[in-house]
C-alpha cells in the first residue's frame, strides 16, 4: 500500500522529503505492515523506529494501522465448521489437479 501523497511523503514534510536518515515518508510507510509484524532486517528496523521517533504524523499512520491489524486479529478468532472447510479442502485439491493437468497437456503440445 502506498501511502504517498507528494513531495516529502504523505506526511507533508517540507524537508526535501527526507528525515536525517535518509529514509522519507513514502518508503517508511511502504515498509510499515513489515515493520509492524517484525520481518524486516535489524537495520531496516532501526532506521524506519527512528524515522518515527522524528516524525509525528508518520508515527499516527503506523499507530492506526498497528491498531487496525490488532482488532482484525481479534476478530478473526472463530473457525470454520468442520464440514464447510473440508469443501474448501477439496476444491482446492480439485482446482490444483485441473491446474496440474493443463500444465501437462501443454507440456506434451510443445
Amino acid at each position: 500500500m502506498n501511502m504517498s501523497t507528494g513531495p516529502g511523503g504523505p506526511c507533508g514534510q517540507v524537508n526535501d522529503g527526507h528525515d536525517d536518515d535518509g529514509s522519507d515518508c513514502s518508503e517508511v510507510l511502504e515498509r510499515v505492515f513489515f515493520f509492524i509484524d517484525n520481518e524486516l532486517p535489524t537495520a531496516d528496523v532501526a532506521q524506519i523506529q527512528h524515522h518515527l521517533d522524528e516524525c509525528g504524523p508518520c508515527l499516527a499512520k503506523y499507530d492506526l494501522e498497528r491498531t487496525v491489524k490488532l482488532l482484525v486479529q481479534r476478530s478473526c478468532t472463530e473457525r470454520a465448521p468442520a464440514d464447510l472447510r473440508d469443501k474448501v479442502l477439496l476444491r482446492i485439491r480439485q482446482v490444483h489437479l485441473e491446474i496440474t493437468e493443463v500444465d501437462v497437456t501443454q507440456q506434451r503440445a510443445d
